[in-house]
């Protein structure tokens, strides 16, 4: 069976369903307004009340990758189990992907868990562990005067956060200034900012009233110094011109003194980390080092099968990007909540906002202009490399295979794979695939016990995926 002319009208139908199966829940209904992959839920729907018998071959490339994920689209499903097919369609589902379980067990937990929805939020304890139950909660968040902008509400703690960092890099005259350069002010912040906000959340959740503990804001400045550390390492592989709108070390002082200042932040982020006295926060944040190298690594190679192409890229944005962010929310989880399970709430939201946020950034390599980014549009295509957008693109135009094994090394590449991927949908579908990983993100941090912070990373994630630089 054939794919192709699938679109949001089908999502609608399947959506309009999934109200009227949910029943016992306040209208509006906005948990599926902006849920997963629109295909994905077109294929379900097809399955679910055309009764139509769907291979795992007829699922695109992409969303045989996106399908690892399932709870969502299962919740989905269930919610429809009116229709005459839901069970058989359940089944399937369960048999493409292989999600443990029959149809029949994966309903009574479904069950169970619409049953708990139907109370208000209460603490419930499961193996002497403490986590908060709440109702699913959608990607698209309504905007609330009452909701603090999660910036702001972090902005106090992070007041000096970069003079405090210079203190650190304790060295003489030009090497100073080359470690102090992108300590300007002028970053987002974006990392110390979740980890911040994770950490007053963890404390609120564990007793502790909010108070930020001085080592959760030593691990707050390390990770900026680790993420600093690494754009210097990946301008000079990059042979980058340009970062934060200003020239980059390698271009003003070359290439050797920008390895050596990257070298030295992340020395001084080591020594700041030694400092803390927790060989499980040591542990833990290390394996971002190992992370970042080998993601590194990955960005340097490519994959001939499709599928394989797909992990690849999602492994290495991990590597990369997210496992920084994912690492410093358990590393200030772990300081003050001895709960594996409070740890990989706070791990998992990381990883999943931080490989979101990859993706928009991924996705405004396409759609923003050099001035709002900092550096150049279309730099990974530049780069050689093949993001969500181009991967995607490639489902629709195969001639964008041969041109990601070459590494758009060819004259023309680079202009026709923008051009190939302009008039996919690859954006929109990478756009679909962030909303995807930051309902998982919503859905983990929803676990904790209520608290401003919280709600703020609830609302970070409608942050990520609307910003434009």
């Amino acid at each position: 069976m054939s794919l192709e002319g699938t679109g949001k009208c089908h999502t609608v139908t399947l959506r309009r369903h999934a109200v009227m199966a949910a029943g016992k829940m306040a209208a509006p209904i906005e948990f599926a307004a902006d849920l997963c992959i629109p295909r994905l839920f077109y294929i379900s729907e097809m399955a679910l009340f055309q009764q139509q018998h769907i291979t795992w071959e007829d699922l695109p490339v992409p969303y045989r990758v996106v399908t690892g994920h399932v709870p969502l689209l299962v919740e989905e499903l269930w919610r429809c189990r009116g229709a005459d097919a839901g069970g058989a369609a359940l089944e399937r589902l369960c048999c493409w992907t292989g999600v443990a379980g029959s149809a029949e067990e994966l309903s009574l937990t479904r069950l169970q868990q619409e049953e708990e929805q139907t109370v208000p939020p209460m603490r419930r304890r499961r193996r002497n562990r403490c986590v908060y139950t709440t109702p699913p909660v959608c990607c698209s968040i309504c905007s609330d005067a009452k909701l603090k902008d999660p910036f702001s509400l972090a902005q106090k703690d992070l007041q000096n956060l970069y003079e405090e960092i210079k203190k650190l890099l304790v060295s003489k005259a030009e090497l100073k200034v080359l470690c102090d350069y992108y300590f300007d002010g002028k970053g987002k912040a974006f990392r110390p900012m979740i980890v911040i906000l994770m950490a007053r959340a963890c404390n609120v959740h564990s007793n502790k009233e909010g108070v930020l503990l001085p080592a959760q804001r030593s691990i707050a400045m390390i990770s900026e110094m680790i993420h600093t550390a690494s754009l210097v390492h990946d301008d000079v592989i990059d042979d980058s011109d340009t970062r934060r709108g200003k020239n980059t070390i390698n271009k003003v002082w070359g290439e050797r003194k920008a390895i050596l200042a990257g070298d030295f932040i992340l020395s001084a982020a080591s020594m700041a980390l030694a400092r803390i006295g927790n060989n499980t926060v040591v542990s833990v944040l290390s394996q971002v080092i190992e992370d970042l190298v080998r993601g590194e690594f990955m960005q340097l190679g490519s994959k001939e099968n499709e599928n394989e192409r797909f992990k690849h890229y999602l492994e290495k944005t991990f590597k990369k990007t997210a496992s920084l962010i994912a690492n410093s929310c358990k590393a200030v989880s772990i300081l003050v909540n001895s709960d594996p399970e409070v740890h990989e709430i706070a791990y998992q939201y990381g990883r999943n906002v931080g490989i979101a946020f990859q993706l928009v950034d991924d996705i405004l390599d396409f759609t923003s202009c050099a001035n709002l980014l900092g550096k150049p549009s279309a730099a990974d295509l530049k780069l050689g490399l093949a993001t969500g957008p181009v991967l995607f693109a490639c489902q629709q135009f195969p001639e964008l295979h041969a041109m990601i094994m070459r590494r758009f090394s060819s004259d023309g590449d680079v202009d026709r794979a923008w051009q190939y991927v302009l008039k996919s949908d690859g954006v929109e579908q990478t756009n679909y695939l962030a909303q995807h990983y930051c309902q998982e993100a919503i859905r983990q941090i929803s676990r904790l016990r209520p608290s401003t912070e919280r709600d703020a990373l609830i609302q970070l994630t409608e942050l990520v995926l609307r910003r434009d630089k």
